[in-house]
């Protein structure tokens, strides 16, 4: 017998991980019948039945017809259907109009989906060179940004819907900060020069590089999130009303839209509500509050008299904050 070599129990992960992503796309579907995977509640968003395929039509399209001889795709229509905004690939169905896409139904997708999956585990077997493994890498975690992109957009679906039904009873909600209602402590750093970006032989997406330094003054966060009950206080002190608060773009969507708390809150007689993956619920004031845009997020900050950490205050930070056991 030879001896396995180094590079089996790399594949044998790959194959591993490969399953379980793809399983718990599925997992997610589960509680939802087809109008639910089917209907589109915004040009933004898409439909979860177009979730599934087009996560099914990037392994196909990028994997297996380049590297499987004679490879046929499953259906000629789907990659006009659920190509994204592959340009180079060829033209696509546009995206408002996904939801209208009643056929292919549910069982032709989930049969597309079983028929990829068995062509990919054959050609994940035996081990990839290392460009098409990256290839493979990338589409699994292009399949759970999908899978975030796929509550987002349900969530969405769901508040439309007067009866505000519940994604799953069981769903996970944010969890209260730290101390209740004391006022946040803050962590100062020093700054400096620092490296920022994607370091390592890890994965990582093209906009996390390359690495480089850029200079940051001394800056300090705070220790906690802002809660719901802060936020509410920002509310009440006439934070959607007060133009100073906001960014010109930002108070010209509040003019427009009409925004007066953050998105799926709900007033009843004083008592607030908020819509979520568990239905509409009493609003959790100890919670973060969550579902706000940057233009909301900013005017908060300038109300407190604080304002939002840059992207490189943050990365920095976080890298420096130590993860609890």
């Amino acid at each position: 017998m030879n001896a396995p070599t180094a590079q089996a129990p790399a594949q044998d992960c790959l194959v591993s991980r490969y399953r379980d992503v793809r399983a718990w796309t599925e997992t997610l579907a589960a509680p939802l019948g087809e109008a639910d995977l089917t209907v589109q509640s915004m040009d933004d968003a898409s439909p979860g039945k177009w979730h599934l395929a087009h996560t099914t039509w990037f392994f196909e399209q990028f994997l297996l017809k380049p590297l499987v001889p004679g490879y046929r795709g499953f259906c000629d229509d789907y990659p006009y259907l659920f190509n994204s905004y592959y340009e180079a690939v060829g033209p696509r169905h546009p995206r408002p109009r996904r939801g209208l896409l009643t056929r292919p139904p549910l069982a032709d997708i989930l049969a597309y989906r079983r028929a990829v999956d068995e062509a990919m585990v054959r050609l994940l077997e035996p081990g990839l060179a290392p460009p098409a493994r990256a290839l493979a890498e990338l589409g699994l975690h292009h399949e759970q940004q999908h899978q975030e992109l796929f509550l987002t957009d349900l969530l969405h679906l769901f508040a439309q819907n007067p009866l505000r039904p519940a994604y799953h009873p069981a769903a996970a909600q944010p969890l209260p900060t730290e101390a209740g209602t004391a006022s946040p402590t803050w962590q100062e750093f020093d700054g400096g020069l620092v490296e920022i970006g994607h370091a390592g032989n890890g994965f990582a997406f093209d906009c996390e590089g390359p690495r480089h330094q850029v200079y940051l003054r001394p800056y300090a966060l705070a220790s906690r999130p802002v809660t719901n009950r802060e936020w509410l206080d920002f509310m009440a002190d006439g934070g959607y009303r007060t133009p100073g608060h906001w960014l010109s773009d930002g108070w010209a969507r509040v003019q427009a839209e009409n925004w007066d708390s953050p998105l799926y809150w709900e007033e009843d007689d004083g008592t607030w509500r908020q819509m979520g993956l568990r239905g509409l619920e009493p609003l959790d004031l100890e919670a973060p509050v969550c579902q706000v845009s940057y233009f909301e997020a900013d005017a908060f900050a300038r109300w407190a008299g604080k304002r939002l950490p840059t992207e490189f205050e943050w990365e920095h930070a976080a890298a420096d904050i130590p993860v609890a056991g």
